[in-house]
């Protein structure tokens, strides 16, 4: 079997000593791969460094050069339109990849056709990447970081590239996924592959930064729409076998951007862990309740998520359960209706959209 074809890039802006050691280690650990460097604008010292260590790469290296600071998402852009690999993967100049981490993401890529795929950080200036269950290694999320991202080619094709207008991190990024899901392609964490992290370099004034963060905050929701917090009770008799398709529809929601509790008594808890449940996405969670104070367990629990979770939103998750002290709880059919609109609706907007 053929291997797949990788273009590694780096989008630089300075930092000429983090950026040799990044971009060091990346040869020394991603053999058979094209390094794409995109130099965004950087001082003349760093440009003669990133010179100096193209000119031997050969066919195994591109140099881009911009002559003035885009923006980190407009550079990434540019190494990527210059990409025509299996698979694209981005890598900022404040990580260090070690023996194996592209390997890892290639095969977990494969495994579960991923369109998106990242690794796990570690160091204190490490992305927030949400934690993975006990026991999985390799989840679906809604959340990612440029510090390192696999993109699939073919998925490029289809979806395009970053949207330039949006800040060069959580919201871009809310929005690509979005996008790229309402195309089929999944979004995956593994935490079989780690990399360190360094402190990013920061583009623009902060005063900036948080004006292109409100803008693309607005700008995501008003196309997208908010993401909201779920608390889902099925009650004490629900059969798991019988609730397959409601845990499809809630991984639908999920892959939306929404958060779900899944609030179980200890049979329904095990027998959904059995089925693999507890590891369908970052954004569906599992909560056993007491099997001797079941109800008192539930009220308790129920009304620490009303604090930490303002607006959260109680769902009888069949049709004829009650929810002990959830009197404004929706119907699941309300819940699963507004999922299947969101997504019915998007699609038809995307289809509609110009080229």
């Amino acid at each position: 079997m053929t291997s797949p074809s990788v273009d590694i890039i780096v989008p630089v802006w300075n930092n000429p000593f983090e950026t040799r050691a990044c971009l060091a280690a990346i040869l020394e650990h991603s053999a058979d791969a094209r390094l794409i460097i995109v130099d965004n604008g950087s001082s003349r010292e760093t440009e003669l460094m990133l010179e100096e260590f193209s000119e031997p790469l050969g066919e195994a290296g591109l140099f881009i050069k911009s002559e003035r600071n885009i923006g980190l998402v407009p550079a990434i852009n540019m190494g990527l339109a210059r990409s025509d690999s299996d698979f694209a993967v981005i890598v900022r100049p404040h990580v260090t990849v070690g023996r194996g981490w592209l390997t890892v993401l290639l095969d977990d890529a494969e495994k579960v056709n991923a369109g998106i795929l990242s690794p796990m950080f570690t160091g204190k200036n490490a992305p927030a990447i949400p934690a993975l269950v006990p026991g999985c290694s390799l989840m679906e999320s809604c959340t990612v970081s440029f510090s390192v991202l696999l993109l699939r080619g073919e998925m490029r094709i289809l979806t395009g590239c970053f949207d330039e207008q949006l800040d060069g991190g959580e919201w871009c990024l809310r929005e690509y996924v979005r996008r790229t899901a309402d195309k089929g392609y999944r979004t995956f964490i593994t935490s079989r592959s780690v990399v360190a992290c360094g402190e990013a370099a920061s583009f623009g004034s902060t005063v900036r930064r948080t004006e292109m963060l409100n803008s693309s905050r607005i700008t995501y929701l008003s196309s997208w729409g908010p993401a909201r917090n779920y608390v889902v009770y099925f009650g004490k008799e629900a059969e798991a076998g019988s609730l397959n398709d409601t845990v499809e529809a809630i991984l639908d929601g999920a892959r939306q951007g929404h958060h779900f509790t899944l609030m179980l008594h200890s049979r329904q808890y095990s027998d959904f862990r059995r089925m693999g449940w507890n590891g369908l996405h970052t954004g569906i969670e599992l909560c056993c309740l007491s099997m001797l104070f079941p109800q008192r367990d539930l009220l308790k629990r129920l009304a620490a998520l009303c604090k930490d979770l303002p607006g959260m939103v109680e769902v009888r998750g069949c049709e004829r359960v009650t929810f002990p002290g959830a009197n404004n709880a929706i119907s699941i059919g309300t819940l699963l209706g507004s999922i299947s609109e969101r997504t019915t609706n998007k699609q038809i907007q995307l289809k509609e959209a110009p080229e």
